[in-house]
Order: structure tokens, then sequence, then C-alpha cells
């Protein structure tokens, strides 16, 4: 196993990899995404924008996991609607962490988290947010076993941001249209 920072055109060769798993790893519980590969090609697109930065999990030479990074307002704009009013230079988005699940309780979350708040502190950064989306504890599709990350955000010192939210709209597993969710942000101070 090696982790890998890239940055700018050093992300290119990996965007397919990086679309895949993201179709892979948010097809699970909560996100139940019925992932587009022409939307994944488009959106990731923006990671290689100067100040973004992609975490690479390699077993070999196989992409196994990732997590991604940009400034703020380098981000989708409906990401930095949530902060109207607040200065958007200080913030650093941690968009998203994918594993494969042969290869979680390694460490490897802790070291995603470590490497994108160092490349948020190189970009002058003083805050760091994410979101994580939001759904019912009845939800038909929620399995018995399934918990959140909250424990291991709390632990890293995150916590919600009170009334920061997001609504998106993606297609579930199993529909036919996209519907909206609510994802919440969570964040701390460097």
């Amino acid at each position: 196993m090696r982790l890998e920072v890239l940055r700018g055109d050093a992300i290119a060769p990996h965007l397919t990899a990086l679309a895949n798993l993201r179709i892979a790893v948010f097809r699970d519980w909560p996100y139940l995404y019925d992932g587009d590969p022409g939307y994944e090609r488009d959106y990731l697109s923006a990671y290689q924008s100067p100040g973004a930065v992609v975490v690479g999990a390699f077993d070999g030479g196989q992409m196994v996991g990732a997590a991604t990074a940009a400034r703020m307002e380098d981000h989708a704009q409906d990401f930095a609607a949530a902060f109207e009013g607040e200065r958007l230079d200080e913030i650093y988005y941690l968009a998203e962490s994918v594993l494969l699940p042969g290869y979680r309780g390694r460490g490897l979350g802790h070291r995603f988290y470590d490497l994108r708040e160092e490349a948020a502190r190189s970009e002058g950064r003083s805050r760091v947010v994410f979101c994580s989306v939001l759904r019912p504890d009845d939800h038909p599709a929620r399995p018995r076993e399934a918990r959140t990350h909250d424990l291991f955000w709390r632990g890293r010192g995150y916590a919600p941001l009170p009334g920061v939210t997001a609504t998106f709209a993606w297609k579930d597993i199993g529909q036919t249209a996209q519907s909206p969710k609510v994802l919440q942000f969570w964040g701390r101070r460097l």
C-alpha cells in the first residue's frame, strides 16, 4: 500500500479510476448513488485546478481509495452557497473520501484527513469543512448494521455546523429519476 498526493496534471491519469471508486463506494449506504460516468468525469475535472489535491491509496498499481479537496471558491458553487456571507478564501473543502471495503480499518481514513488538512494549511486556509448526506433512520434501504462516521469525525475535532446544509439531487439505486438529498456540513478550525 502507498499513498500519493496528486496535484494538477498528475491527477489526470487517475480520473477514470477515481470516478469508478466514487461510483462503487457511493453505491452503498448512505449515498445509494446510481452512478453516472459522464457526470463523474465532469465533476472530477475540477480537481485539476490550482490548490486542489487528490490523495490516492494504491495497492500495487490499482487505486483502492482516494480523498479529494479543493479551495471552497474553486469547487462547485452549490457547495459554496451554504457559506453565503462568509469568507470562502478561509475555507478548504474536503470533498470525498472513498475506500474499497477490504481496505478499511487500516488507518487510511486518518491519513486521508491528515494529508488534506496539510494541503489546506499550505493553501493558507484556517477552516476545513466537508458534508455528509442525511438519511432518515427508518429509510427502507438502511442496513441493520449501518452506523455513521460521526465518532470518527468528532475524534478528529469536527462538529456539525448548525444550519449549514446543502441540497443536491442524484438518482438512488432502483429509482428512475433524481431526488433531492440534504447534506450536513461539518467543520473545524486548523
